[in-house]
């Protein structure tokens, strides 16, 4: 578990240091990566499927960025981009396109469906976690 950790760890770090993130920003982002890394594989490995699984850890890293941003005083996409990355379904839009190459129509299709539920699930945790941050700092900023 840690092995994954580590690795989604420095595979989030690399995409930090792209995307030009500084300081201990970068640290935290990359912290991130492996946490939705970790998450998603405990989820995954304790047989819940990979639609809820996505789903969950990108909630779950959704609350840590925007907990990362209020304490750095810093947009959320400098934590929730990078943290994501590891959860992007590269692998199942890769055999989207082996299996629509290879003539598999049938398998491709299947794919496709699957990675597009892939990404609108964690499309739809980032978009939930963030309404309802900014629904809880409206209410508490709200004059009586």
């Amino acid at each position: 578990m840690f092995k994954e950790f580590l690795f989604a760890f420095l595979a989030t770090l690399g995409f930090g240091v792209l995307f030009n993130i500084k300081e201990k920003k970068l640290l935290f982002s990359a912290i991130g990566g492996g946490l939705s890394w970790t998450i998603f594989s405990i989820l995954l490995n304790n047989n819940l499927s990979l639609i809820y699984s996505t789903f969950i850890a990108a909630i779950c890293v959704s609350i840590y960025s925007e907990i990362m941003a209020r304490l750095f005083k810093t947009p959320v996409t400098i934590f929730v981009v990078p943290s994501i990355i590891p959860l992007v379904p590269g692998g199942s839009l890769y055999y989207t396109m082996i299996e629509s190459i290879n003539g598999k129509y049938q398998a491709a299709f299947s794919k496709a469906i699957e990675t597009f539920q892939l990404a609108a699930v964690i499309a739809v945790a980032i978009v939930l976690i963030s309404s309802l941050t900014r629904i809880v700092n409206y209410k508490k900023n709200k004059p009586i």
